[in-house]
């Protein structure tokens, strides 16, 4: 009851977590071993989803072990995040719930896949088998698991809020062109509809690196020629003013 009223306690005072990424399930012996991945910018919010995990995702069916670890970047007390990395302290932990040695691996996985801001958590239901030594590879194999994961989706929404810079840049450079059209007389103006914001939402669900690549150099492209044609434009129009 003091788990369930301390979990209520956090919850009260936050958004409810959400997962980044599953891992796949490992079975060895009648064990399961899964690991989920949420973002995380404070201990307390580290603990906060800890406790989802294992009070709501896996509340019908509770682990016999949900090993953590977490590592998030802290302001530091009297800082404004202004004054660059010195202002943020890297807070890390881990706790083992019963698998002595088991947030520790953890936590070395997310250190060496260079995971910030952010918490693992390995549920295991334990299968009646003994396992040894073996069970710390596959809490740290689940742990890779997400890990990356959890990096292509940073990767993903860093490309994606630059696609949208540009798209935002190339519908300006072209909101232009029909205003030194109509600075020219010899050409009547062409008035502009109203812009529709691209949903990439989809996109971004889809963890297509490469497309949104695609994408992002198709605008370089567009907004390029779009600049070439509007200093063509502007030359032109002065020449025949002049």
């Amino acid at each position: 009851m003091a788990t369930l009223d301390a979990y209520l306690g956090l919850q009260s005072s936050s958004a409810t977590p959400e997962c980044a990424a599953t891992s796949q399930e490992i079975r060895d012996r009648g064990s399961i071993f899964i690991a989920n991945i949420l973002p995380a910018n404070t201990v307390k919010e580290a603990r906060a989803a800890i406790s989802h995990v294992r009070n709501v995702i896996h509340g019908s069916k509770p682990a016999t072990h949900e090993v953590s670890a977490w590592r998030c970047m802290v302001l530091k007390p009297g800082h404004t995040g202004l004054g660059g990395p010195d202002d943020f302290d890297l807070k890390s932990g881990s706790e083992d719930d019963g698998e002595q040695h088991a947030g520790a691996k953890v936590l070395k996985v997310m250190q060496d896949e260079g995971i910030i801001d952010a918490v693992v958590v390995v549920s295991r239901w334990y299968g009646g088998v003994m396992l040894g030594p073996v069970r710390f590879t596959h809490f740290e194999t689940c742990t890779r698991e997400v890990c990356r994961a959890f990096r292509l989706t940073e990767e993903m929404a860093a490309l994606v809020s630059t696609l949208s810079s540009l798209d935002d840049i190339l519908a300006t450079l072209r909101a232009e062109y029909p205003l030194i059209i109509s600075k020219d007389s010899s050409q009547p103006g062409t008035s502009s509809s109203e812009r529709r914001t691209p949903d990439y939402s989809a996109l971004k669900q889809s963890l297509d690196i490469s497309k949104v690549k695609r994408l992002i150099a198709a605008r370089e492209n567009s907004i390029k020629t779009v600049k070439n044609a509007l200093r063509e434009k502007r030359e032109s129009t002065v020449t025949t003013s002049g």
